[in-house]
């Protein structure tokens, strides 16, 4: 039997379901789904995703019997609307639509009113007795095949789409100032312009066959699986390249045929505050891209209930049925056709992490899902749109009556943003790689848009409503975004902005208020988020703070669920009493030598770096030891019985040295050490590779009175803070360990001079010693290192330079390139490179605990706050992961999700391994008893 790979669907019958989102797609399973829950859906066929994985494996071409089961569809459907495929009398027009398993709004490619020509728009006149919107239909046609399918695009970033210059141009000849003021006969010519132009720009004669329209199509939105603005999101998105794309081909239907007709674009609930609501947009007279793509600027949904007072009761009806039957807050499309609603599409909606948060909550308390539903729901990185900053109001009211208000659009995208207005994708790249903060400014988004949305701090529009692709977009970036402000006449030739009078060029500062659609010139200050303001300032009261509150009880249920412990990398008390509000349970690194730094210890510090005996070491380092024990001190007292993990001096001495010569100078000045001492100090300290210099344990080593001031330090501290009742849990790091002799010199430091000072102090205090494995050697060893380390935390930054053989400070040169080409799926030191330094840290813990099976493990670098190396830290059994402060909330959220994710999938094998067990004991019984019984006879 052959493979199939068409899927019908249509009178009130699929041959899919929403489960098989893998193979048809979001669009195709969710189709298939309103079809069989007996929702008006226009009668069509998916194409799978196995085609497309068959299309680029084998150089674009198609399966073995897909033609002749993509014709079987297409009389099916023909059947069901009692109209033909290229029929000049009686023409079937189909949409041809992408749809891949993962949500990726207008990424990839759509073809509407397929199967017109010249001899079938005749036909299509003569059902609808319209000729205008049959014209329409026609030119919407071409100009959409002439785009996707044959590639006439504009040739540079400045011009404007070709086709919309010929349609600029037939509105001016005419005097009209919107689309649909041109007349039946101004449409007609415009189709023909429009083939003359892409036989002149293109070469090639617009096809009027339509089998060959079809699929010219299909094959355009296979080839858009891999177009430039869908590989860009999804890298952004960490999306496979390889489950591919579906191809939906469906009846159309017409929202352009007259002011009894009409399209648009709901939510089931508000996609930006999570509110409860019914939340959309339409246009009568109109076709599904006017909506999206912002040319006119629609109407709220809620307008359609004086328009179409039925159609808007029907609407409300499949919003409570999608969901109560999909359980998520949905994104649907729908047409009205001569006053009959069909249903286009429905997909989960993007939403911003307010809505995100708000939406999950709801829910669980609702009942439609569960709290562990909930938090697999969330995006862990979403919840840095709660932290996002928000304008200072008495500052944005100042700015306002100082006459700043350039204009007042749509809001969006909740929070603030500050930037430099540029009006090109690329350059809002290239601005914001040199360090800019820059806000997007377009007449409306495209697709091409993603990498400068994704660079920008925030997107304005000029056109566009907020369902418009500029307001999804943003909204599932978390990017702050107004969008619909036509009082901007934005010029790209020019590269300005003309509103009241007034000219913004580019470069210049411009601020805009997502919750609020304002858009004011200059820059305006930002004050803390609602949750910041409850946490951190102390400034709010919870009660008064609704999306704090929703926040605290996801943070709880995803405390309820997790096995991994979430530490913060801390060096200040402040730094550690903002973590602890966000949760953090212990600090994972407080890195020494940052504390080095502040104020006149500096000096001291190079006083001992300079100094020629052990005496004038042991003398710089002693005007050091009670203000290091000062920090330490205010550390504990803020962690309470939290662990505190502290790390030994790590970095090469040379960086603690002055400089340049007036530094230089300064210094001697100061201290009255001769500058041609510090010069020939600096010139013996100088390395070729200080990553892999004397630095870390090596310094301990050569200069142990460095490691027993520290130690002293620490547990003077500890022993302080304990005689005030507190039970302090102090772990000494000691950094850079490659082999176990140098964690055994250290070690024996750190015992001795911990122990003299616990009986100067009369008081003992529980400590620990372990090791940063962040050198292969370690990890590799671990089991030898074990044998001595008490704990173990990965310092992965390191461990990645060394293990990958790349250096932080300049892989910059050259990784976009790597991730461009696809050498490098991820950024390595953004998410952990799982088959190589993953692999270095699962060796290491699997080794140390062969050795110390209590042995604790954790890791502390810059990975320590990313969902997908939090995933992978839980896989591999550590026991906590440590992360800046702000990102404690995130990795809370992350490893509630990997317990969920892992440890769900290794109950349910489990549960198949046991009936897999079960069914062979019974087998057996059975077989043993039918033996036993042919003995007996």
């Amino acid at each position: 039997m052959p493979k199939k790979y068409v899927y019908f669907f249509g009178g009130g019958k699929a041959e899919g379901t929403a489960e098989m989102k893998n193979l048809l797609g979001g669009k195709g399973a969710n189709l298939a789904e309103m079809t069989n829950i007996g929702l008006p859906v226009p009668p069509g066929f998916t194409i799978t995703t196995e085609v497309c994985s068959y299309y680029y494996k084998h150089n674009q071409t198609y399966p073995k019997g897909l033609e002749e089961q993509v014709k079987k569809a297409l009389a099916k459907v023909e059947k069901l609307v009692g109209r033909k495929f290229g029929d000049p009398k009686n023409p079937l027009l189909v949409s041809v639509r992408s749809g891949a398993p993962v949500s990726m709004p207008g990424m990839m490619d759509t073809i509407l009113n397929l199967g017109l020509n010249d001899e079938t728009v005749k036909g299509l006149i003569e059902q609808t007795k319209n000729e205008r919107f049959a014209w329409d239909a026609y030119r919407r046609f071409v100009q959409m095949y002439g785009d996707v399918v044959l590639g006439l695009k504009p040739e540079t970033k400045e011009e404007m789409d070709p086709f919309e210059v010929l349609i600029e141009k037939k509105k001016k000849a005419r005097g009209v100032e919107h689309d649909v003021e041109l007349t039946a006969e101004d449409l007609k010519e415009l189709v023909y312009e429009f083939k003359e132009l892409i036989k002149k720009r293109k070469g090639v004669d617009f096809p009027e066959d339509p089998w060959e329209q079809l699929w010219g199509a299909i094959g355009a939105v296979f080839r858009s699986w891999m177009n430039p603005r869908a590989v860009a999101y999804r890298k952004i998105y960490n999306i496979s390249d390889d489950m591919g794309t579906a191809v939906n081909v469906q009846t159309m239907v017409f929202g352009n045929m007259g002011d009894d007709s009409g399209t648009g674009v709901a939510f089931t609930r508000n996609p930006a505050t999570g509110e409860n609501e019914f939340y959309g947009e339409f246009l009568m007279n109109a076709q599904g891209e006017d909506v999206v793509a912002g040319i006119r600027t629609p109407l709220p949904i809620e307008k359609l209930k004086e328009v179409m007072p039925n159609v808007y009761e029907q609407l409300l009806k499949v919003r409570q049925i999608l969901e109560s039957r999909l359980k998520d807050m949905q994104d649907i499309e729908f047409t009205i056709e001569r006053g009959k609603l069909y249903m286009l599409q429905t997909r989960a909606g993007k939403r911003t992490g307010f809505a995100a948060v708000r939406i999950a909550v709801d829910m669980v308390e609702e009942g439609l899902i569960t709290k562990e539903e909930a938090l697999l729901r969330i995006e862990p990185d979403a919840l840095n749109h709660l932290l996002r900053p928000i304008f200072d109001a008495k500052e944005k009211e100042r700015a306002i009556k100082e006459g700043r208000l350039l204009a007042k659009g749509l809001p969006a995208g909740p929070g603030a943003a500050t930037g430099r207005v540029v009006f090109h994708s690329e350059d809002a790249e290239e601005w914001a790689r040199r360090g800019e903060k820059v806000i997007l400014t377009r007449i409306e988004t495209s697709p091409e848009d993603i990498r400068g949305m994704y660079a920008a701090e925030g997107i304005l529009t000029s056109r566009g409503g907020m369902t418009s692709h500029a307001a999804l977009v943003a909204r599932q970036m978390g990017k702050v975004c107004v969008v619909g402000c036509g009082a901007l006449d934005i010029d790209y030739a020019k590269k300005e902005i003309r509103v009241n009078g007034q000219v913004i060029k580019e470069g210049d500062y411009v601020s805009i208020d997502g919750s609020t659609g304002e858009v004011i010139l200059g820059k305006i200050t930002t004050k803390p988020s609602e949750v910041l303001q409850v946490l951190v300032e102390k400034t709010l009261d919870p009660e008064n703070a609704p999306v704090y509150k929703q926040f605290e009880k996801l943070m709880k249920w995803a405390d309820e669920v997790r096995r991994l412990r979430i530490r913060t990398n801390a060096d200040l008390p402040k730094q550690a009493e903002i973590a602890v509000a966000f949760g953090a349970e212990g600090i994972g690194l407080t890195r020494t030598e940052h504390m080095f730094f502040e104020g006149d210890r500096i000096v001291s510090m190079r006083k001992m770096i300079l100094a020629d005996t052990k005496e004038e070491r042991e003398s710089a380092l002693n005007e050091l030891l009670p203000l290091q024990r000062q920090d330490f001190y205010g550390i504990f007292k803020v962690m309470g019985d939290r662990p505190v993990t502290i790390r030994t001096l790590d970095p090469p001495l040379h960086e603690f040295l002055p400089h340049t010569d007036e530094e230089i100078k300064e210094f001697s000045e100061k201290t009255g050490i001769p500058e041609e001492k510090i010069r020939r100090r600096i010139s013996e300290l100088k390395e070729f590779n200080p990553m892999l210099g004397f630095r870390g344990c090596r310094l301990g080593i050569v200069y142990p009175e460095i490691t027993a001031m520290q130690t002293r330090a620490i547990i003077e501290a500890a022993c302080d803070v304990a005689k005030e009742g507190i039970k302090v849990k102090p772990e000494i790091m000691i950094p850079l360990v490659g082999h176990v002799n140098e964690l055994k010199n250290q070690e024996k430091i750190v015992r001795e001079v911990a122990e003299k000072v616990m009986q100067e102090k009369g008081i003992r205090v529980e400590y620990s010693v372990g090791t940063m494995i962040e050198v292969p050697r370690a990890a590799i060893t671990a089991d030898e290192i074990a044998t001595v380390a008490e704990f173990f935390s990965f310092g992965t930054n390191d461990l990645t330079q060394m293990g990958m053989g790349l250096s932080r400070d300049d892989y910059e040169k050259f990784i976009y390139k790597y991730l461009d080409l696809g050498i490098y799926d991820k950024d390595p030191f953004q998410t952990i490179d799982v088959k190589g330094v993953g692999e270095l840290m699962r060796i290491g813990v699997e080794k140390g605990r062969l050795t110390r099976p209590d042995l604790k493990v954790g890791i502390c670098g810059e990975h320590g706050g990313d969902p997908a190396t939090i995933e992978f830290c839980h896989k591999i059994g550590l026991d906590y992961v440590s992360c800046s402060p702000y990102r404690v909330p995130i990795a809370r959220l992350s490893a509630a999700r990997a317990a969920l994710l892992y440890d769900g999938f290794k109950k349910r094998e489990m549960v198949k391994r046991t009936d897999r067990k079960a069914a062979k004991k019974v087998k057996a019984t059975a077989k043993s008893k039918s033996k036993a019984k042919v003995n007996k006879r």
